[in-house]
């Protein structure tokens, strides 16, 4: 169990926590959420010890084993895989003494420590320190490479592996899926939803959220708050709270006018594509969503250049890649791409398939190794990367940013217009040097959106951003009326702003005639087909064995069938368990789309009963679905353990 019980804690001149109670019972999965500057995680410092409180006491239960992920790795030659194996104390303190001990000849010490080493799973411990590995991201190859030899961003990624290789009751996450890409992520959300422990988990990502929470701790106003449920839950729940406050009533019925204008334009506009109408839906979502951020200190919208080009940009039979000294490396081949006025992209593939290498090759910042680059006459390009808030000039302010740009324009407009990205009062003219990075990830989004470009390239602009941000940011592009490229792991804003994907895998670039959840069964599909093939190598092999070694294999394939049969029932209740939730989740947000549904206060009784069954079928269907993916990770999981075995 985790309790706080009136705590206070002050950091320099700011109060964090005033009066603040929490309890979590061991075993939950929660949330950490709450503006940058909150306090999130200096709570998980007082539970690591690192912090005390001014007033109050913290308490975990004794005989707890806490992995925490520190924010910075060093460059170590050491290999990653080593480097994730040193994560086991215990483990590597045991590989220890067995060598002392067989140096000493002691064969009754080195017997005991065999002992302790198979009941710390030390045997497996390379094995399971590589599907870690494997699962975000790395290759066979980069396994014995040593730490030095990656950037910034993946030595993270090497460091969550160690994290979660941990033995742990309590795991402690802080913004772990920055540096992810989307399948990445995914096979995270995977892992997470199986952890056995405590899991607090800060993040900004309100999908990531979703599936693995359930539980959300709020941090606002000096205190925290907890909520049951996940997040799209927790969103509900706020909402009713603050429709309750006639103070909000206004702003909330003038935000709601504002989405439900832009939901009837953008309706008379979109075609019958499977991922148009998916946005459809997803912004009749954000007329509820917008509710609950009605209180957020940003809003701000996205301007596009008032002229255009038709096409705006064409990639002619380019090559795509990088030059070095020795030689071209192609990255993507044979690509032919028109980008036209008001085109909404969202960029799909597995990590290292050259998503930003064709965004860098759109810009211009990088040259085609062969083909053409056709710009329009009157384009122009608003770019937004992570290498962008390296070149924020961290002696001035956001202010002289902008005022660069446009030296003409008035101190009163620059100052409106930063105030929407949350740069109020002083905090215009603070010194960018002292900024967090989310702060100078606002900076840069504000210097692209001043510029009123007429295409958008964005390659993960919600890193570093917190909720609120991300979900000004989500409505402001969903209005934006320029074209748009977005590569994000954050499915939330894939959803509310594009109509079409992109399929950048293989050294291609092709149009993938689907959705998210479509995407996700092609990833599944094309996992399974690399394994199906190794089952071919195999049997192929089988092929030359004597008769004798057939039969036994024969009789190890009758053994898995049976092994699997209660896991692959299980998975079939859970997708009858899922169908049945999203009947009846389709037949409430049918309710809920009645506009007099909410002007009408004779009906604020329906409204709430309506919203509580929609957070509820969709916990339901939620859950259904974790079960489902658990069952299915763990049908592959056993046949992958028993087919080892048998090659064994």
């Amino acid at each position: 169990m985790i309790a706080l019980r009136q705590v206070a804690l002050q950091r320099g001149k700011q109060t964090l926590l005033d009066n603040a109670d929490l309890t979590l019972p061991d075993g939950v999965k929660a949330g950490i959420i709450g503006a940058n500057g909150a306090g999130k995680s200096s709570l998980f410092k007082l539970l690591l010890g690192e912090l005390g409180p001014d007033q109050g006491e913290v308490e975990l239960s004794g005989g707890q084993r806490i992995a925490h992920m520190a924010q910075e790795v060093d460059a170590l030659d050491r290999s990653i895989i080593e480097y994730v194996l040193d994560g086991d104390i215990a483990l590597r303190q045991a590989e220890a003494d067995l060598q002392a001990a067989r140096d000493a000849g002691n064969a009754h010490r080195e017997a005991e420590l065999h002992g302790l080493i198979e009941t710390l799973d030390g045997y497996r411990a390379e094995s399971r320190a590589a599907q870690l590995l494997v699962g975000l991201g790395f290759i066979q190859a980069d396994l014995d490479r040593p730490l030095s030899a990656f950037s910034g961003g993946w030595r993270m990624r090497v460091n969550l592996a160690r994290t979660l290789f941990m033995p742990s009751d309590l795991l402690l996450l802080d913004e772990p899926t920055n540096h992810l890409d989307l399948d990445a992520l995914l096979w995270l959300e995977q892992w997470l939803t199986r952890y056995p422990g405590t899991l607090l988990l800060i993040s900004h990502d309100r999908d990531f959220l979703d599936a693995v929470c359930d539980h959300i701790v709020h941090m606002h106003h000096q205190t925290v708050e907890l909520y049951r449920g996940n997040y799209s839950r927790f969103e509900h729940t706020r909402a009713e709270k603050l429709a309750l406050q006639q103070a909000e009533a206004a702003k909330q019925q003038a935000r709601r006018e504002e989405i439900e204008r832009f939901i009837t334009r953008f309706k008379a506009k979109a075609t019958k594509a499977k991922q148009a109408q998916s946005r459809v839906k997803m912004l009749e979502r954000m007329e509820d969503i917008a509710v609950a951020h009605v209180d957020s200190p940003f809003h701000f919208t996205l301007p596009a250049s008032d002229k255009t080009s038709h096409p705006l940009l064409v990639l002619d039979q380019a090559t795509l890649g990088y030059r070095s000294g020795t030689g071209d490396v192609a990255q993507l081949e044979k690509v032919n791409v028109t980008l036209l006025p008001g085109s909404r992209i969202g960029l799909l593939g597995p990590n290292g398939a050259g998503k930003s290498t064709l965004i860098k090759s759109l810009t211009g910042e990088l040259d085609l190794l062969q083909g053409k680059r056709v710009p329009g006459e009157h384009l122009a390009i608003g770019y937004f990367a992570q290498h962008q808030l390296e070149g924020l000039d961290v002696t001035t302010s956001p202010f002289v940013h902008v005022q660069r740009l446009s030296p003409t324009a008035s101190d009163q407009d620059i100052r409106n217009f930063l105030g929407g990205f949350g740069f109020k009062g002083d905090d215009a003219f603070g010194q960018v040097a002292n900024f967090s990075g989310g702060e100078k990830a606002r900076l840069a989004l504000s210097l692209v959106a001043w510029q009123k470009p007429n295409l958008l390239l964005l390659d993960e602009p919600t890193n570093h951003l917190d909720l609120e941000m991300r979900e000004a940011l989500t409505q402001a592009l969903a209005s934006f009326e320029g074209t748009v490229i977005l590569v994000s792991h954050d499915r939330h804003l894939l959803r509310a702003t594009v109509d079409e994907f992109w399929r950048v895998a293989d050294h291609r670039v092709e149009p993938f005639d689907g959705d998210l959840d479509d995407y996700r069964a092609w990833l599944k599909a094309r996992l399974e087909e690399s394994r199906r093939d190794s089952r071919n190598e195999k049997s192929e092999r089988q092929g030359q064995q004597p008769i004798g070694d057939r039969k036994a294999a024969r009789k190890a394939a009758a053994e898995l069938r049976e092994k699997l049969r209660p896991q692959k029932k299980q998975r079939d209740q859970a997708e009858k368990a899922m169908e049945k939730a999203q009947k009846a989740l389709e037949g409430v947000e049918e309710v809920l789309s009645d506009p007099e549904l909410y002007t009408d206060g004779a009906r604020k009784a329906e409204l709430t009963d309506a919203l509580a069954k929609q957070a509820d079928l969709k916990a339901r269907l939620d859950n259904a679905e974790q079960q489902w993916l658990a069952a299915e990770e763990a049908l592959e999981a056993m046949e992958a353990e028993l087919l080892a075995s048998e090659n064994a």
